[in-house]
Order: C-alpha cells, then sequence, then structure tokens
C-alpha cells in the first residue's frame, strides 16, 4: 500500500519528536530508519503480500514502525497489546493468523509462522487490490466480539488532508478504531504522541503534566473514574486545550462537572465505530452531550430511530458475523438516537435497553440520575428478566464510603431517582460492589456477569 504521503511528512519534519516513551524521545528519523530496519526484516523473513500478521506488542515506538512496515508490505494487520492475552488462541484462530511478530520491552523480537492458511473470502478482496488490510475486535462489552476486516487503503484515506499539529496522548491502544484514529491523526500531522502504559488517572495526570500534553482522547467511563480519584488535583494540567470522549453515552453530571473542573478546556464528543472509522464530529457546546457528525466520506441518516452511515472507509465485512449492511450499503450501527436538526443525540444501544411491561429504559439515563446521589462513584444499570414486567431494572453501584449502612443508601437512591424518573426506570434491584465495572478498554461493562 502506498503511504508516501505519511513518509513525505515524517522526511519533511526528520528532527521532530514522534513518540515519547518511557521518558525516552523518539524523532521522525528514528521513524524513518525504523521503518526502512522492519521492511529490510521482512524481506528477509519472505513474509510475503497479503499474509496474516499479528503483531504481538505492547503499544510502542517499535511496534508502530512494525505496523507501518507492513502495511507498505501489502500484508493484512492484527495489532495485539498484552491487554488481549486471555483472548489470545480465540482472536488468532478467527484473524487466522499465519506470522507472529512479538516484540519484547528490550525490543528483541521473535517471528514465527503458523501451520495455518487463511480460507475466508474476504481475504481474496484484499489480495485482490493488492493492498493492506487490518484486522480489530469489538470490545465485547455485551456479547461477542466480533472480527472485523478493514481495507487501509480506505480507512486511511482522510489522514491526507492535514489537521492541527497538537501533542497528543495515546489513551486507547492501536487495537481499538479510536486508538488508530489518534495514532493517524497525530502522524498525519508530525505530531508528538506519547505513549504510556500506565492507564489509571494518576499515571494518566502525571503524562499530561510531565509533557505538556495538548489533547486528552478518553472514554466517558474514564473521566468518570478521575473525578472519583481527584488525581488531577496533584498535578499543573494546565496545558490541555482539547479533552475529548466518545465510545459510549457520556453522562450529564460527568460532563457538568468535567466543564467545572476544567473550565478554559474545550470538550468535544467523538463518534465513531470499528466498522465504518471515526467520522468528523462537532459538539454543540463543551456542555452539550448534543453533536453533528459526517464530513467528507461518510453520509448518516436515522431509520426507525436508529441510526445509520454510508462510509467510504466502511470495514470489507465481519469475519465471524453476518453483514450489519443494508441492501443499499448503509451500515445499521444499532445506537438509538434523538434529533435537533443536524445534531444527534445518541441515547444508547438498541440491544441495551430495559424492556418494562412495554416501555423503554436506557441504562444511561438511569445511570445519569444515579451518579447525582450523594457518596455514589460508579454505577451500572441493566436489566433482569421478570415473569410480571417481562425485565426490571437493576443498578450495580459503587460507594466512596463501604461504611455507609447500605439499606439507608438503598431507599436513598431510590428516593431520588424516583424525584427524577418515571417509576418503570427507577431500579428494582440494587447491588453495592467493589468490582470495577468497566472493561480494560475503559467502557462500562453492559453484560450483566
Amino acid at each position: 500500500m502506498n503511504i508516501d504521503f505519511l513518509i513525505s511528512r515524517f522526511e519533511l519534519n526528520e528532527e521532530k519528536i514522534a513518540f515519547i516513551y518511557q521518558n525516552e524521545q523518539f524523532t521522525f528519523k528514528w521513524l524513518l530508519d525504523n521503518i526502512n530496519r522492519w521492511k529490510s526484516i521482512i524481506k528477509a523473513e519472505q513474509i510475503k503480500k497479503g499474509t496474516n500478521v499479528a503483531i504481538e506488542s505492547t503499544y510502542a515506538p517499535y511496534a508502530i514502525a512494525l505496523l507501518l512496515a507492513l502495511i507498505q508490505s501489502n500484508t493484512i494487520i492484527i495489532p495485539f497489546p498484552p491487554t488481549l492475552n486471555t483472548k489470545r488462541d480465540e482472536y488468532f484462530k478467527i484473524a487466522e493468523v499465519e506470522c507472529v511478530i512479538k516484540i519484547e520491552e528490550s525490543q528483541d523480537f521473535q517471528i514465527k509462522f503458523v501451520d495455518r492458511l487463511s480460507f475466508n473470502p474476504l481475504f481474496e478482496v484484499l489480495k485482490k487490490k493488492d493492498t493492506s488490510g487490518l484486522i480489530l475486535f469489538s470490545s465485547g462489552s455485551s456479547g461477542n466480539s466480533k472480527a472485523i476486516l478493514h481495507d487501509l487503503n480506505k480507512l486511511l484515506q482522510k489522514y491526507k488532508k492535514p489537521g492541527k499539529d497538537l501533542s497528543t496522548l495515546a489513551f486507547m491502544l492501536y487495537d481499538h478504531i479510536g486508538g488508530i484514529d489518534t495514532l493517524f491523526y497525530s502522524l498525519s500531522n508530525a505530531s508528538k504522541l506519547v505513549l504510556t502504559n500506565g492507564r489509571q488517572p494518576k499515571d494518566i495526570c502525571q503524562a499530561v503534566f510531565e509533557n505538556k500534553i495538548e489533547v486528552l482522547p478518553v472514554t466517558p467511563t474514564f473521566l468518570n473514574l478521575l473525578l472519583m480519584s481527584e488525581a488531577y488535583k496533584d498535578f499543573d494540567l494546565s496545558s490541555l486545550k482539547y479533552i475529548t470522549y466518545g465510545t459510549e453515552p457520556m453522562p450529564e453530571i460527568t460532563l457538568k462537572r468535567i466543564n467545572e473542573i476544567f473550565p478554559d478546556v474545550r470538550l468535544l464528543q467523538k463518534f465513531g465505530t470499528t466498522e465504518v472509522g471515526t467520522l468528523r464530529s462537532k459538539s454543540k457546546e463543551s456542555t452539550s452531550t448534543w453533536v453533528k457528525i459526517g464530513g467528507e466520506g461518510y453520509e448518516t441518516r436515522i431509520v426507525d430511530d436508529l441510526l445509520q452511515i454510508k462510509a467510504d472507509s466502511a470495514m470489507v465485512g465481519y469475519l465471524n458475523a453476518e453483514s450489519p449492511f443494508t441492501d443499499d450499503g448503509w451500515f445499521i450501527t444499532g445506537d438509538q438516537v434523538e434529533t435537533d436538526g443536524e445534531f444527534y443525540r445518541i441515547l444508547g444501544r438498541k440491544s441495551e435497553i430495559i424492556n418494562v411491561g412495554g416501555e423503554k429504559v436506557y441504562p444511561a439515563e438511569v445511570e445519569n440520575i444515579i451518579l447525582e446521589v450523594e457518596n455514589v462513584v460508579d454505577c451500572r444499570v441493566y436489566g433482569e428478566q421478570s415473569l410480571i414486567m417481562g425485565n426490571i431494572v437493576c443498578a450495580d453501584i459503587s460507594l466512596s464510603d463501604l461504611s455507609l449502612e447500605k439499606s439507608s443508601m438503598k431507599t436513598a437512591i431510590k428516593d431520588y431517582c424516583s424525584k427524577y424518573l418515571e417509576p418503570y426506570k427507577v431500579p428494582v434491584k440494587i447491588k453495592f460492589t467493589q468490582k470495577e465495572l468497566h472493561t480494560e478498554r475503559f467502557k462500562k461493562k453492559r453484560a450483566n456477569k
């Protein structure tokens, strides 16, 4: 695949810092040299065009250099960070991995060919085009993960148009469509990207402070954890210009509190899916959950209150599931939305809606109210089957003070919900927990596990 537009920008900015990783700086000249180094290794090891290659590595500069070299070599790439280790065998089988390149922290590496051939007909689509591909897995927070195959030639087109040169923290990893978007936006603008292994609030705040980060792309769940931890109080975060968020609905109470803490930072809602990529977006304002999405190469429409997208960058298809596209090429996102002119408000996934006696309950709406209750720091709302109502609303809740009397807290939560929600939306069952209510990708867990 031709990524000459990126190579040209690297060559024009050789002395600029491309990455900071473990307090070490890596320039664009370093990146160019290591892309060429990897290309020589790929040639010497006879890794051919169309080979399904897994990169087994932390999200580090040398893994990015390998990723770019594999793109130029027209392979099909599966980024695989350590956070996915428990799913390694499953994912490698679905992706029909033929070659594994494992990179150690020392930058030593091993290349292992797997006695397996790729038979999925979707791979042939890319091989016939003589282009590179990318396989990403959905998070599976409310079900089984799906394997998404992208044509990288299509996915990377939008990065040919230059944007803003801003120092950015890579919060989402390179196995996530949001992480891919952050990576290639930074690379296409020859910007500094800070890679960090630690992703807890204190780690992120320290990285922002030490590296004068201007853009912090995170999830609503992470922002709520940041509020809970109060780690922002321990660091000077005045370098921040933008906080972007996406991947799940934003609780209005979380958005309000973040705006109060960072009054000089612009908050921007992003929208994208693993299946079609990340769309250009514009929030109505920093305090609003209404967003306008689209941009060149994207169209949107609403059918039965569900968002559909037609995109030039749409995936080739699922490797392990039926096609989610309509006959005329629109991707059915499954996101229930409200509209206000050109702006949308994402209410949540249709599959997550709790049906209580024929009435719809959106978990995010109930969570937003529960989070306003004093001493509540996190919550997760879901449905349980009921013989009478079909489903009932349930909530797992984390408290700031474990010594609080639980029955009194349950009463307080239900009373507060009753003031602001219809009776059928008020949780019937409340369980207090100390378990994390988010996935390794810092998204709210939706399945009742």
